[in-house]
């Protein structure tokens, strides 16, 4: 642009008398001098502008970054938790499955102890009714014995029979015993 105002001011110096004679050129003069003098501060107001915004764009990536490593480290924190509470859980399960196998085979042991109690009672009973079925043989044989002495004393036997007949008795009661 320089380069063209110079040879239009050459041109124009032939023709009518300067460069600085015109009154356009003074204007041209004017106008690059106030435009550097405005382009300086005005540059530094943008690249001021710039740099702000530059700044500002740099403190919200870096507060993004920030927040990106924050939620890192709480995703980070959350899978621990979860891996925490699976191996928790295994364990609980396991636990359960122990106690439970602990209670069936506590179970089967009662109810062993529970059967050979009720075995030993049924024999305890058998043995009672068998003392009860001897009892009652014996006092049957009693008095069956008693029976057949009054009838011996009723009938006048002679002491030979009746010894016979007693002997008769009692081998019939042992016979019947067995």
């Amino acid at each position: 642009m320089l380069v063209a105002m110079a040879q239009a001011a050459e041109s124009g110096a032939s023709a009518s008398g300067g460069f600085f004679t015109e009154p356009e050129n003074w204007v041209a003069i004017a106008f690059l001098i106030v435009a550097a003098l405005l382009i300086r501060p005005a540059g530094r107001a943008i690249a001021g502008g710039l740099d702000a915004h530059r700044d500002r764009i740099k403190q919200r990536l870096d507060e993004a970054e920030k927040l990106h490593a924050e939620a890192r480290e709480l995703l980070d924190a959350q899978r621990k938790r979860q891996a925490e509470a699976a191996a928790e859980a295994g364990a609980m399960v396991a636990h359960a499955r122990a106690e439970a196998q602990r209670m069936v085979e506590e179970g089967a042991r009662d109810l062993d102890e529970l059967l050979k109690r009720r075995e030993q009672q049924a024999l305890a009973r058998i043995g009672q009714a068998e003392a009860d079925a001897l009892r009652e043989v014996r006092e049957a044989a009693v008095d069956l014995a008693i029976a057949a002495a009054r009838k011996l004393l009723a009938e006048g036997l002679s002491q030979e029979q009746s010894d016979r007949l007693v002997e008769r008795t009692i081998r019939d009661l042992g016979a019947g015993l067995h």
